[in-house]
């Protein structure tokens, strides 16, 4: 079965939900995406973390673990610099589309969802989540962990709506965590971005 955390786990520990997640190590890390993704590289990004940081940042935003979970995760975590120069974005986007190995590649739809995380990032209470040590926060429930680090549940739920828009056909999309609203049944059709958060849909390409 796929692994895909999800938003509803709130009491359960980091700990809890990070343990479930399939192990790698960075041996098996392309040698390319560690220059520019891991922070020991001289070459990296802003926003660039250690590979246990970036797995609980995967946690904390509910993603799983496919290229389209990669972009937003990856582009959130550069957004939360808050100061994210347009040449970094726009190289790292150049390089995951023609620089890395085929595993690691985004598709253009791909790009367009971390180029949402991005903007959902700035837009984020949360600063530098790639400077957090999230060790002294494992055993803590997910909802304390997310609130002392600042992740906003509804932006995210709002993002979220807005990529099941952009990408309304893939199977990432259609697990994506949905707001209730009322007691209506939530519509099976995504919600165009102008009827979630304007704020969000502006410069999403």
């Amino acid at each position: 079965m796929e692994w895909n955390p999800g938003l509803n786990n709130d009491t359960l520990t980091l700990r809890e939900v990070y343990d479930s997640l399939p192990g790698y190590s960075q041996s098996e890390i392309n040698w390319l995406v560690k220059m520019l993704e891991n922070p020991k590289s001289p070459i990296a990004l802003t926003g660039a973390i250690d590979l246990f940081g970036h797995d609980c940042v995967h946690v904390l935003l509910g993603r799983g673990l496919l290229a389209q979970d990669e972009a937003f995760v990856i582009g959130f975590t550069m957004g939360t610099s808050k100061r994210l120069s347009s040449w970094q974005r726009n190289f790292f986007k150049f390089a995951t589309q023609h620089l890395y190995p085929k595993e690691y590649r985004f598709d253009d739809n791909d790009l367009k969802v971390f180029d949402l995380g991005v903007e959902c990032g700035i837009k984020s209470p949360c600063k530098e989540i790639y400077k957090i040590d999230f060790r002294p926060l494992l055993d803590l429930p997910l909802g304390e962990v997310r609130a002392r680090v600042g992740i906003d549940k509804q932006l995210l739920l709002e993002a979220y709506e807005i990529e099941r828009w952009f990408v309304p056909q893939s199977p990432v999309s259609r697990r994506l965590p949905v707001r209730h609203i009322s007691n209506k049944p939530a519509s099976s059709e995504p919600a165009s971005p102008t009827t979630v958060r304007d704020g969000l849909s502006v410069g999403i390409g």
